[in-house]
C-alpha cells in the first residue's frame, strides 16, 4: 500500500513550498490537487516522478466526488493531508456577487471538511492533517470579512477535530500565518499600493507548519509578529482590534 500526501492548491506559492518540503519526508507519492492542468504539468516537471497531478476544482461538487472516488478506489495510506486551497479578496462584503460568496464558502470551508472526512478512514496513527487558516481568524476583520470569517471557521473546526482524532493518533493542525508573499496577495487596492506588515516567505510558513504538526500542535503560528497579534487578540476587546485594523487601512477604504 502506497503511502501518500495529498496537497490541495499545490500550484500556488504556499502549495509549492509544501510540495518541496513534503518530498523530504518518508512518502511514496504526493497527490498534487489544483484546477489548472498546465500548472500541474509544470509542477510535475519541477518536482519529478513522486508527484502525481490531480486536476480538481474543489469548489465544484463533481470534482470533489471524483477525488473521493479516486481515494476509495486506490485505498492509499494517507500520511499527510494539507488543505491549502483557498480564495479571498479585499472589498466590502455586500459588494461580492452570489457566485463569489458561494465559491469562497465552498472552497475555504466545505471542501476542507469533506476532504478531511474522505481522508480520515485511510489514515492511521501518526498521520497528520494541516488545514490552512490565517491570522485573520483571530478577530473580525472588516473589508476582508468573508475570507477572515471562513478562516475562523477553519481554525475552530480544525482544533476541535484534533481533539476528536486523538484516540486514533491522528494530528490535526490549524496553520495561522500572517501575510504571505504569494501571487494571491493583492499588491494594490483601488489603485493604491498596499503595505503588508510582517510579510513572510511561503517556505518559512510551510517549514514551520510541518514542524509544528510533527510536534502534535493543534495550531501553528509563524513568526513573532503573528504570535504578538495572537496575544493581542486575547488581551484586547474585539471592537478595539477592529478600530486598530480600520486605522491601518484608512488609506484604502
Amino acid at each position: 500500500m502506497a503511502s501518500i500526501a495529498i496537497i490541495t492548491g499545490a500550484t500556488g506559492g504556499l502549495g509549492q513550498e509544501f510540495v518541496r518540503e513534503v518530498l523530504k519526508e518518508n512518502i511514496d507519492e504526493i497527490w498534487a490537487a489544483a484546477r489548472n492542468e498546465e500548472k500541474l504539468g509544470r509542477l510535475k516537471e519541477q518536482f519529478g516522478d513522486k508527484l502525481r497531478p490531480v486536476r480538481c476544482d474543489l469548489s465544484n461538487a463533481d470534482d470533489l466526488t471524483a477525488l473521493k472516488a479516486l481515494i476509495d478506489a486506490e485505498k492509499p495510506d494517507i500520511r499527510l493531508l494539507i488543505n491549502n486551497a483557498g480564495m479571498g479578496d479585499m472589498g466590502e462584503s455586500f459588494g461580492f456577487s452570489d457566485d463569489a460568496v458561494s465559491k469562497t464558502a465552498d472552497l475555504n470551508c466545505k471542501a476542507v471538511c469533506l476532504l478531511c472526512n474522505h481522508a480520515i478512514p485511510f489514515m492511521s496513527k501518526g498521520a497528520r492533517i494541516l488545514n490552512i487558516s490565517s491570522a485573520s481568524s483571530f478577530q473580525p476583520v472588516p473589508y476582508i470579512n468573508l475570507y477572515a470569517a471562513s478562516k475562523a471557521f477553519v481554525r475552530s473546526y480544525t482544533r476541535a477535530l484534533n481533539e476528536e482524532l486523538k484516540r486514533k493518533g491522528i494530528i490535526c493542525t490549524a496553520v495561522c500565518p500572517g501575510w504571505i508573499d504569494t501571487e494571491m496577495l493583492s499588491k494594490e487596492y483601488k489603485g493604491k499600493p498596499v503595505k503588508f506588515p510582517g510579510l513572510v516567505s511561503p517556505n518559512r510558513v510551510a517549514v514551520q507548519a510541518l514542524r509544528d504538526s510533527a510536534k502534535g500542535k493543534d495550531m501553528s503560528v509563524c513568526t513573532l509578529f503573528v504570535k504578538y497579534e495572537h496575544l493581542l487578540s486575547k488581551l484586547l476587546p474585539q471592537k478595539v482590534l477592529m478600530k486598530i485594523w480600520m486605522y491601518g487601512i484608512r488609506d484604502y477604504v
